[in-house]
């Protein structure tokens, strides 16, 4: 078994210089439409997710957060732990997106949000299921995308279950066997109640 910094380094090779992501972000449409996130084109683009005043927390989000999409927020932060090239936290800034490089594990959940988004993380990460218990405290709602019953491989060292999931979070999440995108395997998703839900 391959370790958490192994793990990491496969990653962040794996994304090299993070020019081209074309791919990875057609996929984040997929995730993103499953998560119930829904469109707002606007004069400028197409891909336009009008979030109305609300604060997002997007663990995982890595170099190119889906946040980098979205309008209308009143605060966005990116949390992961891989150092990616210094353009991608320039980028960041310039979209008044906040970026910590921590792991999702080591999440300070004193800041509260209206949303926690989690997408196509899980399975890098040493303990998914504290992940979601820091996700669960820091948001009214957890939307989540995740791929399960996947083998474990460098860099993916953990092997996500519909049952696993549905503890930790404390709801059914749909499972669906997507091909789309560049999308390819069995997903789990589904939008949950976090302990702040209602205040």
């Amino acid at each position: 078994m391959s370790s958490w910094y192994e793990d990491q380094k496969w990653e962040k090779d794996w994304h090299g210089n993070c020019v081209n992501s074309l791919n990875e972000e057609l996929k984040q449409l997929v995730y993103a439409r499953k998560m119930g996130l829904k469109m707002t084109p606007n004069n400028k683009t197409p891909y336009n997710f009008d979030l109305n005043g609300k604060s997002i927390l997007d663990i995982g989000g890595g170099a190119y957060s889906l946040l980098l999409k979205c309008s209308n927020f009143s605060k966005a932060t990116v949390v992961d732990p891989i150092v990616y090239p210094t353009w991608i936290y320039e980028r960041y800034t310039a979209a008044n997106i906040n970026h910590h490089i921590i792991a999702g594990e080591n999440i300070n959940h004193a800041e509260k949000y209206d949303e926690v988004w989690i997408y196509n993380c899980l399975q890098h990460t040493i303990s998914p299921d504290k992940i979601i218990s820091n996700a669960l405290k820091s948001g009214n709602i957890i939307r989540l995308f995740e791929w399960i019953d996947m083998e474990i491989t460098i860099g993916h060292p953990q092997n996500l279950t519909q049952t696993g999931l549905d503890l930790w979070l404390g709801g059914h999440g749909k499972v669906e066997d997507v091909n789309e995108s560049g999308c390819v395997g069995k997903a789990y998703y589904g939008i949950f109640k976090g302990e702040r839900y209602g205040q």
